[in-house]
């Protein structure tokens, strides 16, 4: 048994050596250009009118996509609730933060797609987050980008595969780029995709080892700018309900822009693992170029979300396409 085993097992090594990774072959713009033509202006005017209710579905629906790409893959994994018999990736420590609306905006598109008869139960969750991503993005006057489409939803979703797959805000850039590069994303991909943190809101607790217990030598982190440090101390009292949230960006945290790079120049960046992209010698230069040249910065972002879009995608019989993005069915 245990040869039959070695004897496929080599097998298996042959067929990938030998034949091509066809998952993102199988990706393509216009997958739903017979199905459901409609689609990306259905998932864009539901996008739209969420943002009108709260800002924070930009930011929020921003997260959720690279939540749910580290971990599994692009495919909506992350939007799974837990049963009595399952506790989903949704309900790890690391994603219980994950703010409502970007789980909402997902749902109600799905709801007009399917209230079309000729799109219903034809796309998927993981599409709809993808282009739901890419239009929260346009809204706060970011790049715009061709989304490719084609993936299917997943059909597991467990915390326990949350673990280790997702970077912290204490993370330096060997540990970034070692979990970067599991995902097939270089340090450059690394470090556009933390341009994100130009948007959204992070809770104080996040921080608070920065400004008041950072090490026994210093109480506060010396890379933080000084004038920032008070900013944040006001912000974040040491006893502070751990609800209070505050900006990523303390300059422009409504607008998707190179901002975040200049403010790590300054000594602005929120999380440790933001500031160490400049204080880092290997990632510095790009950081440099970038808070220099926005048109720089959105080519990089643009092509380090393509390739963030197709990590670990589910074609065919790999996955299916859900009725309900909460459930599996």
């Amino acid at each position: 048994m245990a040869r039959f085993g070695l004897v496929l097992a080599m097998a298996l090594c042959l067929t990938v050596s030998v034949f091509p990774d066809t998952t993102t072959a199988q990706l393509k713009p216009n997958f739903y250009g017979k199905s459901c033509p409609n689609v990306e202006a259905i998932v864009r005017k539901v996008v739209q009118q969420k943002i009108k209710e709260t800002f924070v579905t930009i930011p929020a629906t921003l997260r959720l996509f690279f939540h749910d790409c580290f971990v599994n893959g692009c495919d909506a994994s992350v939007m799974i609730q837990s049963t009595p018999n399952n506790k989903a990736e949704k309900d790890h420590p690391d994603n219980l933060s994950l703010a409502g609306d970007g789980f909402d905006v997902v749902i109600k598109a799905k709801k007009a797609i399917d209230a079309n008869p000729g799109c219903k139960n034809k796309v998927s969750c993981a599409d709809i987050l993808a282009l739901a991503t890419r239009d929260v993005i346009v809204a706060a006057k970011g790049p715009s980008y061709t989304v490719e489409l084609g993936r299917r939803d997943g059909l597991v979703s467990t915390a326990a595969s949350v673990n280790g797959n997702l970077p912290g805000p204490n993370d330096n850039v060997d540990k970034l780029n070692k979990l970067f590069a599991k995902n097939k994303l270089t340090q450059e991909d690394m470090i556009a995709l933390s341009g994100a943190h130009t948007l959204g809101f992070a809770h104080c607790s996040k921080v608070a080892n920065r400004i008041y217990n950072f090490n026994r030598t210093h109480p506060v982190d010396p890379t933080i700018n000084k004038a920032y440090v008070k900013e944040l101390q006001a912000a974040c009292p040491k006893k502070v309900d751990p609800r209070i949230a505050i900006n990523m960006d303390p300059v422009t945290p409504r607008t998707f822009d190179n901002v975040y790079y200049k403010n790590l120049q300054q000594g602005k960046g929120l999380f440790t693992s933001d500031q160490v992209l400049f204080t880092d010698r290997r990632s510095r230069p790009t950081v440099d170029a970038w808070a220099n040249s926005s048109p720089a910065f959105n080519a990089a972002f643009i092509k380090a979300m393509t390739k963030l879009g197709r990590v670990g995608i589910k074609v065919g019989r790999n996955g299916n396409i859900r009725r309900d993005c909460g459930a599996f069915n």
